[in-house]
């Protein structure tokens, strides 16, 4: 059945993936399916920078292993600015929004691969994440923000766009934590995320289907999946850590990492797709 384009169902549906993700899940080769609050509101000690002697390299591939959902599908006539935001239509009067993006071979786009617990390492030069609001799409549909926690959101549309940003707290609920509104092309808007918070998502209310998610993240070990699956993360001095796998409608999964000076760990990772 076609989506409906109403803000209240994309709330509910946002309610929905979040309890999902506090169900248990079973074991796969190893991995477990994580309790997502656990990511949520906790406070880490402070990383510290400092020169990596035979630091190590973690690389690999995420792929999808099932049957690729289908975008979900908005009727472009109850949405504003129908004859713009019609430019990325199916032709039939439908904008498309796909959550989950697969290529032909399986590699699955838009997953975060992290390392947890390193307090100490490489720089960490993270500038202010970005998002832009071009062609009635926010992008990227995955971005992750620094220690700053801070947003900027540009318009490069002659139409103008709001944000609806939901950050979600350790109870699973969802908490409205900014709505500027982006006048036509060329303006800017600043998002300042609570500190605490790990995951989040952003929509237009006046364009649905206008959504982009982010992960707030602490330290420079981190990598988000290209077109074909692929990561990688360099220079981590050697120890024993969690690597974390996130994807905003998938969940997120988990396993031991244990580095060795020097060495390149190549990883094949995946997501099943749920029933």
């Amino acid at each position: 059945m076609r989506s409906r384009n109403q803000c209240e169902t994309s709330r509910v549906r946002r309610k929905d993936n979040v309890k999902q993700e506090l169900r248990t899940g079973g074991c796969l080769g190893g991995w477990m399916l994580v309790v997502l609050m656990m990511c949520l509101g906790t406070e880490v000690r402070a990383y510290e920078s400092v020169p990596v002697v035979e630091g190590a390299t973690v690389r690999g591939t995420v792929t999808f292993i099932g049957t690729v959902p289908p975008p979900k599908e908005f009727e472009l006539r109850r949405s504003l600015d129908y004859e713009y935001c019609s430019q990325r239509s199916d032709l039939n009067g439908y904008r498309l929004m796909r959550e989950i993006t697969v290529r032909a071979d399986g590699g699955l786009k838009d997953v975060l691969v992290m390392v947890e617990g390193v307090e100490r390492g490489k720089p960490f030069p993270f500038t202010d994440a970005q998002v832009e609001a071009s062609r009635c799409r926010f992008v990227p549909f995955v971005t992750v923000v620094g220690d700053k926690r801070l947003i900027t959101v540009f318009n490069r549309d002659s139409i103008p766009h709001d944000i609806q940003g939901y950050a979600f707290d350790q109870t699973g609920g969802d908490m409205v934590f900014y709505r500027p509104s982006l006048e036509a092309s060329g303006t800017t808007e600043a998002v300042q995320l609570i500190n605490g918070r790990r995951v989040f998502s952003m929509q237009c209310s006046m364009h649905p289907y206008m959504q982009s998610w982010g992960y707030a993240i602490d330290h420079p070990y981190f990598s988000v999946t290209d077109a074909g699956g692929a990561f990688s993360i360099d220079d981590l001095p050697p120890g024993k850590y969690r690597l974390k796998v996130w994807h905003p409608i998938l969940g997120m999964r988990e396993q031991a990492l244990t580095i060795t000076a020097n060495e390149t760990v190549s990883l094949n990772l995946w997501f099943e797709a749920k029933d």
